[in-house]
């Protein structure tokens, strides 16, 4: 065990015990080891970084090592030949240590950390999300999975990622290599990729997910208050909606039909004058599935009003993908007269 370990951990007994290997160390075992001490079982547990079998053996939880997985014996390995488990729910990457225990243990992790049953649907949102966000890149990389195509030259290096910082922490050739070293190191790498991951999972909870619902809100809000067809979507405070609109439309969510919303009208981040924006045909699109007519773009100020007939405009983008109104009647009428023009 490392010096920082013994120092927190002198006087307690641990009952129980995680196992990993030692020397050089990566992201995923790093950020496994530390999801393990999110759980009630291996919340207390110390830690033993070793390939000796025999001290793996007394290990009540071995992960990274062993080339075994078997979920009732607390086995974690994925490098072992035949090795193919994947996390699922339509994600096809070879899972590394931290995406097993993430998929054996995550929900437990997100249900306790919010005080929720691990039945809620939102822990299932949530680990579902998380994986998609965050663990998938680490199983992708750790197990040599090329984010894209071989042949295709990067235009730059990118060292900035998760994994490339915890490879960062390993002491350089030209210092010290001894095991009390490399176990310090591999503490602040597991604190770092908690820290990371917790943020992450802290974001979804306290920002993500209210998004979502107050997308929902609003649809079935505008549907009774500005158009029953549920064209136009209106919020009555800035959120980020894009990404939410996109997957309820995959899920095919009872309230948000596919293809159903043209325009959205919402507040600016000042609350101080209201937008009007088109839907993109898809999340990256630049293009709208109904872009602000054409001769209102690249108009401002009074000689959009004029044109649009609409007091208090502001301006509609040369493109047509977003215009703006001092007051949110003036947007919503902009919104009301685009979708018969």
């Amino acid at each position: 065990m490392s010096d920082s370990q013994q120092t927190k951990r002198q006087k307690m007994d641990h009952t129980k015990w995680i196992g990993t290997h030692n020397g050089t160390f990566h992201c995923d075992e790093a950020l496994a080891v530390f999801l393990l001490q999110q759980t009630a079982a291996y919340h207390d547990a110390g830690l033993k970084r070793t390939r000796d079998p025999e001290v793996l053996k007394t290990c009540d939880i071995v992960v990274d090592v062993g080339a075994v997985y078997d979920e009732a014996a607390q086995r974690f390995d994925h490098h072992q030949r035949g090795f193919t488990q994947v996390f699922g729910h339509g994600f096809n990457t070879k899972l590394s240590s931290a995406g097993l225990i993430y998929k054996h243990f995550g929900k437990e992790i997100i249900a306790s950390r919010f005080q929720l049953a691990i039945d809620d649907p939102k822990v299932e949102k949530l680990w579902l999300k998380i994986y998609k966000e965050f663990i998938e890149a680490l199983d992708a990389i750790d197990n040599g999975v090329a984010q894209y195509p071989t042949d295709v030259k990067p235009l730059y290096r990118n060292r900035t990622d998760l994994s490339s910082r915890v490879g960062g922490l390993n002491p350089a050739w030209n210092e010290p290599f001894d095991a009390q070293t490399l176990d310090t190191r591999f503490v602040q790498a597991s604190e770092l990729t908690g820290q990371e991951f917790l943020g992450r999972l802290d974001y979804y909870f306290k920002s993500w997910l209210p998004a979502r619902d107050l997308l929902v809100s609003s649809v079935t809000s505008s549907k009774k208050g500005v158009d029953p067809e549920g064209r136009i979507i209106l919020f009555e405070q800035f959120l980020p909606w894009k990404e939410h609109l996109f997957e309820l439309e995959q899920e095919e969510d009872p309230v948000i039909q596919p293809n159903q919303a043209i325009y959205v009208v919402y507040p600016d981040e000042n609350a101080h004058n209201w937008r009007i924006q088109a839907v993109p045909a898809s999340p990256e699109s630049f293009e709208s599935r109904k872009a602000l007519p054409e001769a209102w773009r690249g108009l401002r100020d009074d000689d959009l009003s004029k044109v649009a007939g609409i007091d208090g405009c502001i301006f509609v983008h040369a493109s047509g993908f977003i215009g703006g109104n001092k007051t949110k009647d003036g947007a919503l009428q902009l919104a009301l007269n685009a979708l018969t023009m």
